[in-house]
């Protein structure tokens, strides 16, 4: 399945995805002539073009040609509770009628809430918002450096830290192998400085220690590998990598983006029964804004701090919209709803999550089509809502790294990344990266039309 040219298929899907969409297809042509590539998310843009948004409510999406779309990339996978939930959008709308909202660059109370709230649930000291991903993976980098004097940072092959510089090496496999850097305008210095290994590969993770020990400053991992194939971390890896770095000196930073209030009104490294030196986390707690958290010791958080001097401070100042008050209102919003509901929403998005996992690996099996789903839970993590579907070469590929599903000559990436997105487009199904998350605006009946969806893929792929 790896190796099969799916052009014909594709060309079809092509086709039928650019008679479907032709208001989206003007209104690229016109993006194209402001905006390099027509868009500003790489995720964002796909060939031809992007369908163009109208609205969204819950599980669905309105799109520009007034196609109503069944949705499970949710904004990023940001969105559990589904697009725009009225628990987070009428308070807000209610403070800005008030007069309040827009930013004021004032400290408030609002911040402190927020930051008691994310403290309480993640067993961290001191917390230090910010406004992206990006930015926090950075920050957290940045104050391990400061704090060990230490220069070099490890990372997974496959893991995707943001576009920022110690996290733009190892991010796909090149010829095999994610040992290569992947942006211009970078310092010479950081392809040296950044190391990779494998996940969920303990002897690789003491190997790598056991030459650069002294010298790694943190050591920065997914415990649920996102972008690089929807996949947990082992419990023995998890543990391997609190003991690695406690025994050379470094860093533990647990980038929980995707994973922070994914999987509990919480952090994801409690579940494992590991505390990092630093969590970050973004997507969820914002609620739907732009909210980004640096999270863990206050000792090396204390070195973002005005009373540490020009020494070894680092410049974790904040910017203009940093700690903004409309989006710390819908982050207090969205985890103490979380924190009220844990008991209902985890649960529930969790079997939704397996009934589309397993529903998926079915279809595509009576098909006789060799596919099957990351996403499902291990025993650390009893439930999940992602899900991705791959295509191995071979049916005695457990897959537990990214590079097994990254890694074209494992896996059939076109059938995940175009097929796949293509044809449950024009069936008014939209997925990302495999398929992506289920929110609680999800219902059964949405898993069983997408499980009708992904049927129709597969019987067009089997006919090939």
């Amino acid at each position: 399945m790896a190796n099969r040219d799916h052009t014909r298929l594709i060309h079809e899907l092509t086709d039928e995805y650019t008679r479907r969409f032709p208001r989206s297809a003007t209104l690229h042509n016109e993006a194209e002539l402001r905006m390099i590539d027509g868009g500003n998310h790489l995720v964002r843009l796909m060939e031809p073009f992007p369908f163009r948004l109208g609205q969204s409510h819950g599980a669905y999406v309105c799109d520009v040609d007034d196609h109503k779309i069944l949705d499970y990339w949710q904004g990023h996978m940001a969105n559990i509770l589904g697009h725009n939930p009225p628990q987070i959008t009428q308070p807000l709308a209610e403070a800005l009628q008030d007069g309040w909202g827009l930013q004021s660059g004032f400290a408030d109370e609002l911040q402190i809430e927020v930051a008691r709230l994310i403290a309480e649930r993640t067993g961290a000291e001191r917390v230090r918002f910010t406004t992206s991903g990006t930015l926090c993976t950075m920050y957290a980098i940045m104050l391990c450096r400061s704090f060990t004097g230490r220069s070099e940072v490890l990372k997974i092959g496959g893991g995707w830290h943001g576009a920022q510089p110690w996290a733009l090496k190892g991010i796909s496999v090149k010829q095999g192998s994610y040992d290569h850097i992947e942006s211009e305008g970078l310092p010479a210095h950081i392809d040296s400085e950044t190391l990779v290994t494998r996940y969920n590969d303990v002897q690789a993770l003491e190997d790598v220690f056991a030459k650069h020990g002294d010298r790694i400053a943190c050591f920065i991992m997914e415990p649920w590998m996102g972008s690089g194939g929807s996949m947990p971390a082992t419990p023995e890896y998890m543990r391997a990598a609190r003991d690695l770095t406690r025994k050379y000196g470094a860093m533990l930073i647990l980038d929980e983006v995707i994973a922070g209030f994914r999987f509990r009104a919480g952090n994801l490294g409690a579940m494992y029964g590991v505390q990092p030196d630093l969590t970050t986390m973004a997507k969820i707690i914002g609620g739907g804004m732009p909210v980004a958290a640096v999270a863990g010791r206050a000792d090396i958080l204390a070195l973002c701090g005005r009373k540490n001097g020009e020494g070894r401070r680092v410049r974790f100042d904040g910017g203009t919209y940093s700690a903004h008050p409309l989006s710390l209102l819908a982050s207090k919003l969205m985890i103490e709803y979380l924190v009220a509901h844990e008991d209902e929403v985890y649960p529930r998005i969790a079997a939704m999550g397996e009934r589309l996992r397993k529903g998926i690996e079915k279809v595509f099996a009576d098909r006789g089509i060799l596919a099957c789903c990351t996403g499902h839970p291990n025993s650390a993590v009893p439930g999940s809502s992602l899900a991705s579907v791959h295509f191995p070469a071979t049916n005695d590929l457990k897959l537990s790294c990214p590079d097994q599903v990254g890694n074209p000559a494992l896996s059939d990436i076109t059938l995940r990344e175009t097929v796949m997105k293509l044809g449950l487009l024009v069936q008014d199904v939209n997925v990302s990266h495999g398929i992506g998350a289920v929110s609680m605006a999800h219902s059964d009946a949405d898993i069983a039309r997408t499980l009708e969806a992904v049927d129709h893929v597969a019987k067009r792929i089997a006919s090939e």
